[in-house]
Order: C-alpha cells, then sequence, then structure tokens
C-alpha cells in the first residue's frame, strides 16, 4: 500500500479522488492501492527549552544562553494533532512506500519530513512537486515522482532556518525580558521580527524629529502653460525675489523644443509581495488577508502556488498559456479578442527558465472562476489582468520637453502623450478620460525662438517629512533589506538580501501588532513607546539590523542550493547568540522597557485628544499660512483655536487662542 500525505484535508481529498482513493475512513481515503492522509499544517515542532532539561523550565540570567546539544522535534499538545498523528503512524510503518504531497516550498517539506520521522517512516519516499491543484497538474505530478533526496538541501535550509529563530528567539525573548522587561510582560525578540519592527521605529523617529523649512519656487506662465525654472529651489526668499525681478516684464523665449518616442512594457507577473503591495495600494487589504485569499483561489484551483518570490515563468509554461487564456474567457472575453488568431510573443520579461527554481509566478490555472466573494474577486481580477497584460503591445508614448528662458533664468516643462496604449487597455475603465491628470499632459504645439510675455510666480512651500510606513512600502522594504525600491530591476537584484520569506512576512508584521510594537492609524503603521524603547534597548546590531539579516536570509537560500553549509551556518549563530547574551549581562543600568496593553493604548489615545494645547493670543494673520508641523496644510481657524487643514490626514497641529 502506498501512504500518500498531504498538507490538508482538502488538498488530500482532491488527491484521493484523482488516485481512485475514494473509500473514506477516520483520518484517511483508501482504494486503488493508495492510503491517502493529511496534517493540518504543522503536527511537530522543535522541543521547548524545559525538554531538554530541568534547568531550562524556569526563566533565569544564569541559564544562558541555551544551547541543546542536538535539536530534536515532539508532536504539539494538542488532542486532534496527536488523533490525527495516530493515524499517520499506524499507516505510514504499514506501507510499502510514501508520497510526500506537502506543499511545494521549504515550509512543506519541513512541515512533511517532521512528522515522517516522528512516525519513524521506513520505506523509500518519493515527492509529489506541483505548482498547481488543477487536475492535469495532480496527474502529471504523479506521473513524474522524484526521490525524495532530491530535496535534501530544501529540508536542511528548512531545518536550519527552524534552529536559527530557535536560537536567537529563545535566548534573546528571555535575555531581554529579565534584563529589561517589567510587569511580568514578554518582550518578543525574532531574527525577522526585531529588524523590521526596527524599520518602523527609525523612520517614525525621522518624521518625529523632521523640522520643515520654507523654500521658494519661481515658475511662470507661457501661453496657458507652466513652466518652472530649473535653478530648483530657492533657500532664500530674497534670493527667489531677486531672480522674479529679473524676468519680470521681460519676454519669455523658447530655446529647444525635444520630442522623444518610448515604449512602457506590461508590469511583470505578480509574486507573492508584489500581490501584497498591490492589494494593500487598491484595497486596503493586510499582507496576511492577501495571503489567506489568494490561498483559499489556490486551494480551490483558480490560481498556481502563491508563496513564491519571482515573477518570472519557466519555458515549459508557454505551451499551456493559450490554454489558459481560453479558460478565462468567458470572464475576460473583450480584453481576448486583440490576442485571438495570433501567436503568443514569448518575452524574455515573461518566460525564462534560469529567473525560476521552485515556483513560477502567480498566475490562472484556466479554471473558471465562479461563486467568488468580493474580496476573492478583487485578487484573482488583478492576477487574472495581469497575466493577460503580458501577451499584450508594449505602450507606445511620446515625451516633449520644451525649453525656455528670460533673461538668464532657464525654464523648462515635460509632457507624455499615449500615442498606442497597449497593454494599458487592459487596465482601462471608462472614466480613464478624466483620470489622466499629469501621466498624460498633451503640451501645445511650441516653436524654436517664439517669444512673448508671460506671468511669473513666486511661491513659498515648505520640506515635508518622510512618510510612515505602510504595509505596502514595509513589504518592499522587507524585501530589499531596509531598501525602499520602486524600480523592478534594482528590487530584484536586492531580493537576495530581503529579510524573512514571501511566505512569512505577513505574520511577522501581525505577530508585531500582537505584540503591541506597532498599531494602525488608517494605513499608516506607527510604533509604539514599547516597540520604541524596544528597539532604543537593542544594541546589538545582530537583532535589529536589516543588512545583517539579510545575509543569514541569504545563506539561508545558499544552503537550499547547495552553496553554503548549513552546520556553518548554526555554529555561526550559536557563537552570535554567546556574545549577545555576555554583552547584555555586562549591563548595569536599569533601564527598563515601558509595557502597554492594547487597553492602554485606547486609554493614551483618548488622553492625547483631551490634553489642551497651550492658549496664545488671537492673530488671524497667520490663517491661510503652511503649517509649520506637516507643511502641507494650511493654518485654518476653529471656534477656540488654530489648526492645520491637514488635520484629517494627521497632522496634530493646534494653537488654541484667548478668546
Amino acid at each position: 500500500m502506498i501512504v500518500c500525505i498531504a498538507e490538508k484535508p482538502s488538498v488530500a481529498k482532491d488527491i484521493a479522488r484523482i488516485l481512485g482513493a475514494t473509500s473514506a475512513h477516520q483520518g484517511y481515503m483508501e482504494g486503488n492501492g493508495y492510503q491517502v492522509t493529511w496534517t493540518f499544517g504543522h503536527l511537530c515542532t522543535l522541543k521547548e527549552p524545559n525538554d531538554y532539561t530541568d534547568m531550562w523550565k524556569h526563566w533565569s540570567l544564569s541559564s544562558l544562553p541555551m544551547i541543546p546539544a542536538r535539536f530534536g522535534i515532539k508532536l504539539i499538545d494538542d488532542d486532534g494533532i496527536k488523533r490525527q498523528f495516530a493515524v499517520i503512524e499506524r499507516l505510514m510503518q504499514a506501507a510499502d512506500g510514501i508520497v510526500n504531497c506537502g506543499d511545494a516550498g521549504q515550509e512543506g517539506e519541513l512541515i512533511q519530513r517532521w512528522v515522517m520521522q516522528k512516525a519513524q517512516a521506513k520505506c523509500p519516499v518519493k515527492r509529489l512537486w506541483i505548482s498547481s491543484m488543477t487536475d492535469e497538474a495532480i496527474r502529471e505530478g504523479f506521473a513524474s515522482l522524484k526521490d525524495q533526496s532530491e530535496y535534501q538541501p530544501l529540508y536542511i535550509a528548512g531545518l536550519s532556518r527552524a534552529i536559527g529563530d530557535w536560537l536567537l528567539g529563545m535566548n534573546a525573548t528571555r535575555l531581554y525580558t529579565l534584563k529589561y522587561g517589567q510587569d511580568r510582560q514578554i518582550l518578543s525578540i525574532g531574527r525577522v521580527q526585531t529588524p523590521t519592527l526596527a524599520l518602523i521605529v527609525n523612520r517614525q523617529k525621522e518624521i518625529d524629529s523632521f523640522e520643515p523649512e520654507p523654500y521658494w519656487v519661481l515658475a511662470t506662465v507661457y501661453r496657458d502653460t507652466t513652466f518652472t525654472a530649473t535653478k530648483g529651489k530657492f533657500t532664500t526668499k530674497e534670493e527667489g525675489e531677486a531672480a522674479f525681478a529679473t524676468i519680470a516684464d521681460k519676454p519669455f523665449t523658447v530655446t529647444a523644443v525635444q520630442k522623444k518616442n518610448g515604449t512602457e512594457p506590461a508590469p511583470r507577473l505578480f509574486d507573492l509581495t508584489s500581490l501584497q503591495v498591490e492589494c494593500n495600494k487598491k484595497f486596503s487589504y493586510s499582507a496576511e488577508t492577501t495571503l489567506k485569499l489568494i490561498q483559499g483561489l489556490y486551494e480551490r484551483k483558480l490560481t498556481t502556488y502563491p508563496r513564491v518570490d519571482t515573477q518570472y515563468l519557466s519555458d515549459d509554461i508557454y505551451p499551456k498559456c493559450p490554454s489558459i487564456l481560453s479558460g478565462i474567457s468567458k470572464q475576460y472575453g473583450a480584453l481576448m479578442q486583440p490576442l485571438m488568431g495570433k501567436k503568443l510573443p514569448k518575452s524574455k520579461r515573461v518566460f525564462d527558465t534560469s529567473k525560476v527554481t521552485d515556483h513560477h509566478a502567480i498566475i490562472p490555472t484556466g479554471v473558471p472562476a465562479t461563486a467568488l466573494t468580493d474580496m476573492e474577486r478583487n485578487v484573482y481580477d488583478l492576477i487574472a489582468r495581469r497575466f493577460i497584460a503580458v501577451f499584450y503591445p508594449d505602450c507606445k508614448f511620446s515625451t516633449t520637453t520644451v525649453l525656455g528662458q528670460v533673461e538668464d533664468v532657464e525654464f523648462k516643462v515635460s509632457g507624455k502623450e499615449i500615442l498606442s496604449p497597449g497593454w494599458r487597455d487592459v487596465y482601462a475603465q471608462p472614466d480613464d478620460e478624466n483620470k489622466k491628470g499629469d501621466e498624460e499632459r498633451t503640451l501645445p504645439s511650441f516653436t524654436k525662438g517664439e517669444s512673448g510675455p508671460h506671468v511669473p510666480t513666486l511661491s513659498e512651500k515648505w520640506t515635508t517629512p518622510p512618510k510612515y510606513y505602510t504595509e505596502a512600502t514595509l513589504l518592499r522594504a522587507m524585501e530589499t533589506a531596509g531598501k525602499f525600491v520602486e524600480d523592478e530591476t534594482l528590487r530584484a537584484a536586492l531580493k537576495e538580501n530581503g529579510i524573512g520569506r514571501p511566505s512569512s512576512r505577513a505574520s511577522i508584521i501581525e505577530t508585531l501588532f500582537k505584540r503591541h510594537y506597532i498599531r494602525r492609524e488608517r494605513k499608516n503603521l506607527v510604533a509604539t513607546a514599547t516597540g520604541i524603547e524596544l528597539i532604543d534597548t537593542i544594541h546589538e546590531e545582530l537583532l535589529k539590523s536589516c543588512e545583517l539579516t539579510g545575509i543569514w536570509e541569504k545563506r539561508l537560500r545558499d544552503i537550499e542550493h547547495k552553496k553554503d553549509d548549513a552546520a556553518d551556518f548554526i555554529n555561526g549563530l550559536k557563537q552570535q547568540i554567546t556574545q549577545i547574551v555576555n554583552d547584555v549581562l555586562r549591563d548595569n543600568s536599569n533601564r527598563r522597557v515601558t509595557t502597554l496593553t492594547e487597553e492602554d493604548l485606547k486609554k493614551k489615545r483618548t488622553a492625547k485628544k483631551k490634553t489642551p494645547a497651550k492658549a496664545a493670543p488671537a492673530d488671524d494673520s497667520i490663517i491661510g499660512t503652511k503649517c509649520p508641523l506637516c507643511g502641507k496644510g494650511t493654518i485654518i481657524k476653529g471656534k477656540t483655536a488654530y489648526g492645520c487643514s491637514n488635520w484629517r490626514e494627521g497632522c496634530t497641529y493646534r494653537v488654541e487662542f484667548k478668546k
């Protein structure tokens, strides 16, 4: 009898149906020479400190660092898990062979290997490796099963990650809780979560310490077109006024007209991070919500495997693309028309086997999508449209740059005109003509040497602080080890040193919320007093440096691809944690980290709203001036106080006046 083990009951039932194992039993399906069973995600975990020795049962500084001579695993203490494991153990010990049908990734490999080890399975093991859950993919996967030994580096990388997280998390959490905590609240430290928190805290400090400064911009309107001085910002009003005086009542002359045609390719296909970013921007979905939605679409066979970090397809997917497009044509028929009767283009931006390791980018499977919730439909629509768009022509546009001059002051204006929308038609909406804004700005026809009157302006503006992280921008920063990068090419180059895995970043962000280290203010992520003080307390760079943590992530990927040694990685981490423990124990300060519950946070926010500002004499001359705090809004007058017009966006500037 061949035992197949899947990661979830729903996946097991699909596999059982394909294999003909239609007889239901408690905890498994049977038939046609197969027994198909399942886990519920993790059934096993690394042992806890007290499982190794009674010395580690109670938290004490004297017991640190905790470094087991040999790591072991145990069943998670849950009655349902124990019952299901008993079924798995009985089946595996009597099996002639096993097929590991876990999710095709590092975590899926680790989950199933631990279960097989705990069940003491002795028979040969094969691996099912598929990127979608369609019937065709399952059949193809079983027709090309591989020996489990081929995935040993994947397992070793997953095991190294788990051991590394245990060493750092268990030791550092106890160390900082005992040394700096109070009120019995645990100070959670993690190899990925702490550098992520440091990103948010450091950005917040930049914002809090930001002092807005005025600057002046010289512009002029010629033939109903606004030209801006190329000199840029004037740092003093006097300097700006001097330039203004130079050009007043002098003619404006066009000195150059430059036209350049260009093309813009369709956006790359989605990996998990880019999908989470897009869903956060468009729909305000959290990273965790998006992951749950795309996982559900995958399990319903509508999209391919979601936990991926590549935006490419392997070359063998190309022949399947026409049938995938045909499968979704009922829903997207109008968008299919330009592709009908033509051979689909094959671009290196889309198809590149060298850029694909375990799985390809997220695309539809071709199974018609029905009975979707609004949230599921939103996510599916993003994936489907992006897949369709990559087969459309590039967008063609023309950029016009006009240079002008008044006396010695140079001016410039640029405009962009879409000549052929190409892939942009896939995203076009009926009211797009009213939304072009600055993206498509067609300029009047100018001729070099023409001259005429103009209307100059000198505008006072204020520098603005950095923006708070949102989940979208935080995910991008995690992907590139703290460097928020919009450029696709540069971002891809930095992915090697990102912190955390695409599949784990959502849970890391949620952990920071649960620990009350951060909170949401609209879409902004704001650090709490606990989060800020914790980062301030940590002096050890390994614990909070994105760059260092990114290097560890790269080593783990190298272990997976047999370019690095797992033993060296673990031994290095043991030395690092020992050094961290010794350094913290030598700290003789009496520092303590403020601990806040959610109730405390609510009280602080309420108290902040009720705290009156200092009263000042009424001075209506400030009405309409730039806000000195945010630099974006203008000062307005209320019944008892002056405030910023940008208050709905979070600006807290307020000055009460004496009646």
